[in-house]
């Protein structure tokens, strides 16, 4: 067994092989091909943190990966990131550990932010231009970037709880500081990074034909997005039963405003992309799926077997 130290994981980090592998295991899960084990959550008042553990294997392939990771969101006061954990590589024919990629987080940070690029694409309208990003932590920033980047939007607004936070990252990353009814108003996309417990969208902020990407709820408790919102037009999900159960989705579907039977996955939509309307409204609700850590693990350890990295 090998431990790779974030170094090294960082450097077999390719962008590009990632998000195709992400990709590909979205649509692996869509078509059955994937095996899931029960997602592990451990809640934390106080401080206020949370750990979760899971696992994914594909079909054919020769590893599968179990991964613990956890965010304690005061770390950044005792100058610590609010991430870490670590990936766990072993081999499907034994059951061997062959790696430990101890990612300190950034790997869980990566493939949730490769995710939003995903699920962006698919539902954003052409000629979309300005991003508005709710949230001001490591994921708000990994979106902000990624999604810029990738898709193009070469505007971006910032709001989050704490004002201050908020301005310091719209300095760092070239971005503007507005208050969240402005950002709601002029974002063509909208995403959510937030570990709020409480609704911080309104249905009343939300314009015709909004584009939302919601990461933040991704254990029990958790949400950011007024239910119902998700009840105006398309609701888009990584993982049905994930989403049912602590997602976005599920608030919406127990307040009896959706349907299960309407959401759309991501991985069919990636496989098959379909034209949403000008004026549709469009949530994709990511609750983080462990087949995104099998892709971007995978990937990882491949790059460092073949002795790629640079």
């Amino acid at each position: 067994m090998k431990v790779f130290e974030l170094p090294q994981i960082l450097s077999a980090l390719d962008e590009d092989a990632a998000l195709a592998a992400v990709g590909a295991a979205f649509r692996g899960f869509a078509t059955g091909q994937a095996q899931l084990t029960a997602v592990g959550h451990l809640g934390f008042t106080d401080p206020p943190g949370d750990c979760h553990v899971k696992g994914a294997r594909m079909a054919g392939e020769e590893v599968f990966v179990v991964k613990l990771a956890s965010s304690f969101y005061r770390n950044p006061e005792r100058g610590l990131s609010s991430s870490t954990g670590f990936m766990a590589v072993m081999s499907a024919r034994t059951g061997e550990v062959l790696a430990i990629l101890h990612d300190q987080g950034r790997l869980t940070d990566t493939r949730t932010a490769m995710a939003g690029v995903l699920a962006a694409r698919c539902i954003l309208r052409p000629g979309s231009r300005t991003l508005g990003i709710v949230g001001a932590g490591i994921q708000a920033r990994l979106q902000a970037d990624l999604i810029g980047r990738r898709l193009g939007l070469d505007e971006v607004l910032i709001w989050a709880r704490d004002p201050s936070r908020a301005t310091a990252l719209a300095s760092d990353i070239g971005a503007r500081a507005v208050d969240l009814p402005e950002l709601c108003a002029r974002a063509d996309l909208i995403v959510t990074a937030t570990p709020s417990t409480e609704p911080l969208i309104g249905v009343e902020m939300i314009r015709s034909g909004a584009r939302i990407v919601a990461v933040g709820a991704d254990s029990p408790g958790k949400r950011e997005l007024d239910p119902r919102i998700l009840a105006l037009g398309h609701v888009v999900v990584d993982s049905p039963a994930q989403c049912l159960d602590h997602g976005e989705t599920g608030w919406a579907v127990r307040a009896g405003l959706i349907e299960p039977a309407s959401l759309i996955e991501l991985g069919a939509l990636l496989t098959t992309p379909r034209a949403f309307g000008d004026s549709d409204t469009v949530v994709a609700d990511l609750t983080g799926v462990a087949i995104q850590d099998l892709a971007i693990a995978t990937s990882v350890w491949r790059r460092l077997q073949a002795g790629d990295a640079r």
